[in-house]
């Protein structure tokens, strides 16, 4: 619910998905849980469903999308973070690939100098060989960082209910995607987008200050 230029984020990240043709919201929320549901409520004012599902053990990625399941009714679903903010176009074109090539599993990846901020995605042929989740500065030899947005079958669940905890003690949603490319012969198709291409990282504090400083990025949104 930060403000950017006279909205929260989560707004420009639900208009951004409206604008893919999502029309259902399932929203994992925890602290101030109450201000997300009061401003969205149940998001008749951006003719959406929304429904909240409190994640009251904060144990990762994997567990917030874990307390979902009994939520989501679909084969296949939209995954994305809430402190992450990329171009229209690109949430539209993760929906794209998935309805033309018949995917199963799709994920954004960004370019950057060194994803050790967040994961590291390996690849081949445009599909996923791998994923490392926060590689130490300068090792890694890929420098394809994980986005935060997918479509995942509705197989990721059980793949979640049987991992453990990482070493950062929490339960990795890139962990249930490594394990499932090793394991299961998941093809996880990757979306690549180009260095140019705007990505805001809300969650980084410096980057937030930038943003919220500037407005130019505004219109790179609906490149």
């Amino acid at each position: 619910m930060i403000p950017v230029h006279g909205k929260p984020l989560l707004e420009y990240i639900i208009s951004a998905l409206i604008f893919a043709g999502i029309k259902n919201f399932v929203i994992v929320v925890g602290y101030q849980k109450d201000q997300i549901i009061q401003f969205f409520k149940e998001g008749d004012n951006w003719g959406v469903n929304i429904e909240y599902i409190e994640q009251k053990e904060i144990n990762g990625t994997g567990g917030a999308l874990s307390i979902c399941e009994d939520s989501i009714k679909d084969d296949h679903f939209y995954l994305t973070w809430g402190d992450i903010l990329v171009q229209n176009s690109v949430y539209k074109e993760v929906l794209d690939v998935f309805k033309r090539e018949n995917q199963d599993y799709v994920m954004v990846a960004n370019e950057s100098d060194d994803p050790y901020r967040g994961a590291a995605v390996y690849h081949k042929n445009n599909y996923c060989t791998g994923i490392i989740e926060k590689p130490s500065l300068g090792k890694s030899k890929s420098t394809l960082n994980n986005c935060g947005i997918f479509v995942f079958s509705k197989d990721i669940f059980p793949v979640l209910k049987m991992l453990k905890p990482s070493i950062r003690g929490e339960i990795e949603l890139t962990d249930a995607i490594n394990y499932g490319i090793q394991n299961k012969k998941w093809r996880v198709r990757l979306v690549r987008m180009k260095k140019a291409q705007f990505r805001g990282d809300f969650g980084n504090a410096k980057v937030y200050k930038q943003l919220k400083k500037d407005k130019s990025w505004l219109k790179e949104l609906y490149h």
